[in-house]
């Protein structure tokens, strides 16, 4: 079971490299998201081994907090989760103009983008496991995203559940392949309990808030939005 962390989390760079392939137009933006994305595995301690302690490369997670797979795993995660709802959906990248970023909700940007690292550190001191008010951040901060750009409600949405049916995939794949690995590495007594088809709620309400958060958070950080080909077609006609 030593390997099973590295292994689980590098899978994750499978469906990565493939939207990184067949989507060259999205790969600037892949790989900014993931970048950014990949130093939230520096957060770790905060759920070791308080929501699980898996065994890691050099007992590094063990000894102290910290480990190589959580990198690897938020890096992928983290490009995933911002362009797979564009991705699938065949939508082309525009980019916000110079002056639409200065207007409107644009200007609620930074502080949408804010509110997930807000809110965490407040819910953080409540009497509960951590995992909690990182599901509940990410979530009010994908309701962040959308009170400031109401037209993400669809992408945030689909988002979420997008990346909420890739990591239930995932995470079925680890309860088939490592049969007791869950039991022997989450901290199962300090959650819920409740198990669906071998996964702990808490997993799946982390890909859901997740996709949420960061399939929203996509247009803030790059200032590019999805468009149906014909819809900005439409807009580039407009303008002439």
């Amino acid at each position: 079971m030593h390997y099973v962390w590295l292994i689980w989390s590098s899978a994750f760079m499978l469906p990565w490299s493939l939207l990184y392939s067949v989507k060259p137009a999205f790969r600037k933006e892949m790989l900014q998201v993931s970048l950014l994305t990949s130093l939230l595995g520096l957060s770790e301690p905060i759920f070791v081994p308080a929501y699980w302690n898996p065994p890691s490369l050099f007992d590094l997670a063990q000894r102290t907090g910290f480990d190589i797979e959580s990198l690897i795993f938020c890096f992928a995660i983290g490009g995933i989760g911002a362009v797979a709802y564009n991705a699938i959906a065949n939508r082309e990248l525009d980019e916000v103009s110079c002056n639409a970023r200065h207007r409107g909700h644009h200007r609620w940007h930074r502080l949408a983008i804010s509110v997930p690292f807000i809110a965490f550190p407040i819910l953080y001191f409540l009497p509960w496991n951590p995992i909690y008010p990182g599901i509940s951040a990410m979530a009010i901060g994908g309701i962040a995203n959308v009170l400031c750009c109401p037209d993400l409600l669809r992408n945030t949405l689909i988002g979420g559940m997008l990346f909420l049916s890739l990591y239930a995939a995932f995470m079925l794949l680890l309860v088939f392949l490592a049969p007791g690995y869950i039991e022997a590495v989450w901290n199962l007594p300090a959650l819920s309990g409740v198990m669906i088809g071998g996964i702990p709620l808490e997993e799946l309400g982390f890909g859901f808030s997740f996709g949420l958060y960061w399939s929203g958070i996509y247009e803030h950080l790059t200032w590019h939005r999805g468009m149906q080909n014909d819809t900005r077609r439409f807009e580039q006609e407009g303008t002439k």
